[in-house]
């Protein structure tokens, strides 16, 4: 399903300043072509100060369809249009790029992060991922730290972006299973309790590109 005219985008700039990277803005499809769509001057849905794009700027996209379905995708700008007022050029996604994001369906991908664990009675370790999604993660740890099901943890994720930005992901986690595995490690399987939108918004963005690494190979 590809947005439609009229429909409002959401997105993220990337950025080298990791501050400005973070920053959501919006615009609306004002017109199309047959491999672009051409969107008016974004605005910070934030601050509501408009936001100027360059050539080649790189976005990551999503619009919500009727029935309340986040569709991601990536573009960057291809240039810009004078229309009475000046409209931005984008490039339109292919359909099989799109990635739907359902509330109760997060996309997850295979992925080795490093993520700083923190127990309720104040011991913390550093282990890695084994999978990350918009609802929750599984990581690999020695067998030696205490984990169980319903406990709950405070964890940090470092999440890489492919335009070289590394950002920290902060969310409590209830631990759903615990599988002991060999060499004296046990797979751990973590659901989100509590996150916040921004920092939700760091992990579907890092499994929408790592996805999309995936497909281009």
């Amino acid at each position: 399903m590809l947005p439609k005219l009229n429909q409002m985008l959401h997105y993220q700039i990337a950025f080298s300043d990791e501050e400005e990277a973070t920053f959501e803005y919006k615009s609306r499809i004002a017109d199309e072509q047959k491999d672009a769509l051409l969107i008016e001057v974004p605005i910070s849905e934030k601050s509501g100060r408009y936001k100027r794009l360059f050539l080649g700027d790189e976005l990551s996209v999503f619009f919500i369809s009727e029935d309340g379905i986040k569709n991601y995708f990536d573009s960057h700008v291809l240039g810009f249009k004078e229309d009475g007022v000046k409209l931005i050029k984008i490039q339109k996604p292919e359909p099989d790029r799109i990635t739907k994001v359902q509330r109760r369906s997060f996309l997850r991908v295979q992925a080795e992060l490093e993520i700083a664990v923190k127990m309720s009675n104040q011991v913390r370790f550093v282990c890695t991922t084994d999978d990350v999604g918009g609802g929750g993660i599984s990581l690999i740890c020695d067998r030696k730290w205490p984990l169980m099901p319903e406990q709950v943890l405070e964890c940090w994720l470092l999440v890489p972006f492919k335009n070289g930005l590394i950002e920290h992901a902060f969310f409590r986690g209830e631990v759903v299973r615990v599988v002991e595995l060999k060499s004296e490690k046990k797979q751990v399987m973590i659901k989100y309790v509590s996150i916040n939108d921004s920092e939700r918004q760091k992990v579907i963005r890092f499994c929408f590109e790592k996805q999309l690494e995936y497909r281009n190979r």
